[in-house]
């Protein structure tokens, strides 16, 4: 029987059986916040991981994206979401969860919208100008969603209502934003349309280093709740990430931290 501690939607979706949906943003972020959690819920219900951002883009490739794909041991980015969209596959399998690829473009490949000849023709020399998010820590990390992500964000929370619907999915876990990732923050409203049936996901490992943001947790009214049981097992799941460890966690260590969700209070 699912933990009396755990916060009541939870638990009442274990004990009925009810269908899971997990909101992750790339591949690799549900299992980094929510392996130990997806491991329970897989024994007591159906559970599905929705990836929202699955694919790279054509070259010229900005200096971030290119910084990224070496890190990961890439040069070549179809063949390096390929090989990830492989290894979520396999990494899910394990735990007997069904992975969904929705297969919108990571924030690091997204592309500008037309800008005229000029901009195209300077978009080949310096990419940066033909990229909506030019740089990670001026752009992608800074938390402001570009004017251009408009319409992609209305094709993605659309996406998500659709895989929440078709799965027959009572309950929604998605990104709390730790870290501020504008992908991130697009998984997060995803919750906003479910309300009392949204848990949000504190972001590991940003977490370690970036604090919550207290004012949303604040206007969604909601109280965290710790997992500790099963996330010193987890290090196995991620470690089938094999092109991202090296990248996210210094000398391959990934530290066993405790998970932390945020639910409606009751």
């Amino acid at each position: 029987m699912p933990d009396q501690q755990m916060p009541a939607p939870l638990r009442s979706a274990l004990d009925a059986g009810d269908p899971i949906l997990f909101v992750s943003p790339h591949l690799d972020d549900a299992v980094l916040s929510c392996g130990a959690l997806l491991e329970v819920a897989a024994r007591h219900c159906p559970v599905i991981v929705a990836t929202i951002f699955t694919t790279a883009g054509p070259p010229p490739h900005t200096h971030a994206a290119r910084g990224f794909m070496r890190a990961c041991g890439s040069d070549d980015a179809a063949s390096l979401y390929s090989a990830r969209r492989r290894e979520d596959a396999d990494v899910l399998a394990q735990l007997a969860v069904q992975p969904v690829h929705l297969g919108f473009a990571d924030a690091l490949f997204r592309r500008r919208r037309r800008g005229g000849p000029m901009r195209e023709r300077l978009g080949r020399v310096v990419p940066e100008l033909a990229h909506r998010y030019p740089t990670y820590h001026f752009d992608i990390a800074r938390g402001r969603l570009a004017h251009g992500d408009r319409p992609l964000i209305r094709d993605v929370l659309a996406a998500i209502r659709a895989t929440a619907r078709r799965a027959g999915a009572k309950l929604l876990f998605c990104p709390l934003g730790v870290g501020r990732h504008v992908d991130h923050l697009i998984g997060r409203l995803a919750g906003t349309q479910f309300r009392e049936h949204a848990v949000y996901y504190s972001d590991f490992p940003y977490d370690l280093v970036a604090p919550v943001d207290t004012r949303f947790v604040s206007a969604h009214a909601l109280t965290p709740w710790r997992l500790s049981t099963g996330v010193a097992a987890k290090g196995r799941l991620i470690s089938g990430y094999r092109s991202q460890v090296a990248g996210l966690f210094h000398g391959g260590v990934i530290p066993a931290v405790p998970e932390v969700y945020y639910c409606p209070r009751p």
